[in-house]
């Protein structure tokens, strides 16, 4: 059967499906409700056609600037970098920032042919040098490409006189020594906090 094939292969293609999970979704959707099937069809391509990166800070919006870049309630002193769109609703979802956002779209990665210029770094510093930004907070992920991007940035910022700062990376909550890895254990010695003031 070409088209069930066909989509499979599609589906097999989303972040976090494999072959198997992608063959299960194929068959439900072939048993599901014709409406139900219509009616995902035309929010996927809705959600295509309505949703776009925002003009300023780069996140997922339907307006032509977001919400958090137009709401006056937010600080604009402090601005959060973070790789993509979706890491800006994990950050909401703490409710703990209340400043501006800034969505690179990626890391720097030469082997994946991902340079400065790839990324949304240029219209960074446009802001940077518009607003009234004390901190830049960088949130890019704790990997290779992540610390790599984040250590250009530094070199990039310094210059503007504009402090920066990193997420504290480390143990969870609850976890147990034994069970960490050596590099979140020696990132969390690195970023210790002190318990006294002497």
């Amino acid at each position: 059967m070409k088209a069930l094939d066909e989509l499979i292969a599609l589906l097999a293609k989303l972040p976090g499906l494999g072959k198997k999970s992608a063959s299960r979704i194929a068959y439900y959707l072939l048993k599901a409700d014709s409406q139900y099937v219509q009616t995902l069809a035309h929010q996927l391509i809705h959600v295509r056609e309505r949703i776009h990166p925002c003009r300023e800070c780069g996140s997922y919006t339907e307006d032509e600037i977001c919400s958090i870049c137009t709401d006056p309630s937010r600080d604009r002193s402090l601005i959060c970098v973070v790789e993509q769109p979706q890491d800006v609703e994990v950050i909401e979802s703490i409710r703990e920032y209340r400043g501006l956002y800034h969505v690179l779209m990626g890391v720097l990665s030469p082997l994946n042919g991902i340079g400065p210029s790839e990324l949304r770094i240029a219209k960074l510093l446009e802001r940077l040098r518009a607003l009234p930004v004390k901190e830049v907070i960088i949130a890019t992920n704790p990997t290779l490409e992540g610390d790599t991007t984040a250590l250009y940035l530094v070199q990039l910022i310094e210059p503007l006189g504009i402090r920066t700062s990193r997420l504290a990376l480390g143990l969870p909550v609850g976890g147990d020594l034994e069970y960490a890895d050596r590099l979140t254990l020696a990132r969390s010695l690195q970023g210790r906090t002190p318990l006294t003031k002497s």
